[in-house]
């Protein structure tokens, strides 16, 4: 199978074996897209898609608009020699689940031709290469070997194998599976025992050796890699092949090696009850699948490691806490952050603050901040609170706080602290529904009228409003402009606006930190009370959701908004108003696919979204809101 115009999904793909995998792919021709928790490695080719986040939470739409052919899994968690107690539940997320559920959503998708697994040597029984004293030789592990995992790790490897073995029976005649078995890997920037100890020994450190006279196949990730395309070239072949070296090595070898390169080294062997180990890969097989086999030696790897950890001063982000203000009783919102954060698989903590302490929202989040008022609250305490609970990211619900924190929003900016809220120019024009209007109609936009005077406006029947905040909140419609008159006495500010027959909606939509709108989805409000959507359903609208995106970035805005249109029986629309922020029915925009709080984070923790594609659900939704019962422990 040649790779040019291939289009490859790589799992895991920023790992270590991934960061030799992927742009040997690209050079090949490849389409490469790539999903990893961990954020995009510095240097890739701007041609590689790219999608950071927790892997667990990908949906089947986003794989399907990419289509891809070949499907290489390498994503996966792992500890080394002993697994501890709390490996027990990361190995299920990270392993066991991760790959069923990865498998899930690729299993059915005509596109795909290939799929290309990393598994272990660890699936062998290790009777077969571990014993109670030293060794001369390593056994030669076959494919043939009997099979009992060693450990947890090895136990989700030969589960995935077995789950894509079933698969097979189903899919023969156009998926063709293989398993690559990979012995001991190690590569720049690895975990592996090679990458640790040079950098303990990079800082001056004395590295700790456990059975010095265990015997190991390593094998170097840029021959994995190489391994791994040459196995996906080859469709023909399925089932289990070793991958390692043939050729392992004692660990008094590697240490010797590293005492070249630093003189000066100190070891001290740690006591322990684990066995010797001597194991290798018998490569008959994958050599007589490929015609190859790996040729690089530790001697001439581990200088290339040595000068990478000394280069490379890159960092992962640092973990980073997100507060919602007004929580109130916002519960469905406080969910959709929630399942944000943990999509971005960046160790987010859910912080909600309100000026309620008894506010029905703190018991859905993790921590919960009794905020003053915002006529009371000033920035030092938002700073200051933000900084302590290591806070980036803060958003904003409630229309009253907008302008405020929207008012603040370059200073915390200072302190490296993202607001999601437009700057103060389009929130002020977007509260204030007059200005709104004449700025829309005098660039040409479909604004619906609206003026301080009842008598301005040519239709019969009229709409008061009040001229500043939520359009819901106090409005009377289809009047006569001399009750108009009458009853605007009890408003603050009216203004009026013509009564339009016709059908409502609700449009949300995300702008980027580059002032794009990243997508929209248009909603019917289908039941309103109290000024929200109780029911709503999507609707395609894309006419709509075109001109809202045109309007947004017109204006400006930022972070997630909704406008409010009315199509009149011509056909035409006409906007009412926009809100910048995210409204009580915005999640059912969110399984429309409008992933505003997921790209919100990204963007807050230094990612470029423009590759995350907004993929709008082909099947319209309805959301119908109600209470529901929430029951936690309570501790005696």
């Amino acid at each position: 199978m040649l790779l040019n115009n291939k289009r490859v999904f790589v799992s895991g793909g920023a790992g270590v074996i991934g960061q030799e995998l992927c742009p040997l792919l690209l050079s090949m021709g490849a389409v490469v897209m790539v999903g990893d928790l961990k954020s995009r490695p510095l240097g890739w080719d701007g041609a590689i898609i790219y999608r950071q986040g927790d892997l667990n939470k990908m949906s089947k739409s986003e794989i399907e608009s990419f289509k891809p052919e070949i499907f290489i899994h390498l994503a996966a968690t792992f500890e080394r020699s002993e697994e501890s107690y709390g490996f027990w539940e990361e190995n299920f997320m990270h392993n066991i689940r991760l790959s069923h559920h990865l498998t899930e959503i690729m299993k059915d998708l005509p596109s795909l031709r290939r799929v290309v697994f990393a598994s272990s040597y660890l699936v062998y029984d290790p009777q077969l290469y571990q014993f109670e004293v030293p060794q001369e030789k390593p056994y030669s592990l076959k494919e043939t070997d009997p099979v009992f995992p060693r450990n947890l790790t090895g136990m989700a490897k030969f589960a995935h194998e077995i789950e894509w073995r079933f698969l097979e029976k189903f899919r023969k005649d156009s998926v063709s599976f293989v398993s690559a078995r990979i012995f001991r890997g190690y590569g720049k920037g690895s975990r592996c025992i090679i990458s640790r100890w040079i950098r303990e020994l990079l800082r001056n450190k004395e590295i700790s050796v456990f059975r010095g006279e265990g015997i190991f196949d390593y094998i170097y990730a840029g021959d994995v890699a190489k391994g791994l395309i040459l196995l996906t070239e080859n469709d023909k072949f399925s089932g289990a092949v070793n991958l390692g070296t043939g050729k392992a090595r004692r660990v008094s070898d590697v240490l010797n090696i590293m005492k070249r390169h630093f003189p000066e080294m100190h070891y001290s062997e740690s006591c322990s009850d684990i066995p010797y180990e001597a194991s290798q890969a018998d490569m008959s097989l994958f050599e007589d699948v490929t015609g190859w086999l790996p040729e690089r030696k530790i001697e001439e790897t581990i200088p290339e490691i040595i000068a990478f950890e000394k280069e490379n001063t890159a960092k992962e982000p640092l973990p980073f806490n997100v507060l919602v203000t007004s929580i109130s009783q916002k519960i469905p919102m406080l969910k959709a952050v929630r399942k944000a954060c943990e999509k971005s698989g960046l160790g987010i903590k859910l912080f909600g603050g309100d000026t309620n302490p008894d506010s029905i929202g703190k018991y859905f989040i993790d921590f919960f901040w009794a905020m003053p008022p915002t006529n009371e609250l000033r920035v030092e305490q938002i700073v200051d609170f933000s900084l302590k609970n290591n806070i980036r990211v803060i958003i904003p619900s409630r229309d009253g706080e907008l302008q405020f924190w929207a008012s603040i929003k370059e200073k915390l900016g200072g302190y490296g602290i993202v607001v999601m809220i437009s700057g103060l120019e389009g929130v002020n024009f977007c509260n204030d529904k007059l200005l709104f209007s004449q700025k829309l109609n005098k660039a040409g936009f479909p604004g619906i009228p609206s003026s301080l005077s009842a008598n301005d406006i040519t239709s019969e029947s009229v709409v008061v409003k009040e001229r500043f905040g939520a359009g819901s909140e106090n409005i009377l419609l289809n009047i006569s402009k001399e009750t108009a008159g009458q009853q605007a006495e009890h408003f603050e500010m009216p203004i009026f606006q013509p009564f339009i027959k016709g059908n409502e909606f609700s449009i949300d939509v995300y702008i980027d930190k580059n002032i794009r709108a990243k997508g929209a989805v248009a909603r019917m409000r289908d039941k309103i009370i109290k000024g929200e959507s109780q029911v709503t359903t999507t609707v395609s609208k894309p006419g709509l959701e075109k001109l809202c995106c045109e309007v947004a970035e017109f204006l400006k805005l930022y972070g997630h908004v909704i406008f409010q249109a009315i199509e009149k029986p011509d056909g035409q629309f006409s906007l009412i108003e926009c809100n910048c922020r995210f409204g009580g029915a915005s999640t059912l925009s969110i399984a429309a696919g409008l992933d505003s709080f997921y790209w919100f984070l990204l963007e807050a923790s230094g990612v470029n979204i423009t590759t995350y594609p907004f993929i709008r659900s082909a099947i319209e939704k309805k959301q119908i809101r109600y209470p529901e019962d929430f029951v936690i422990i309570t501790e005696l």
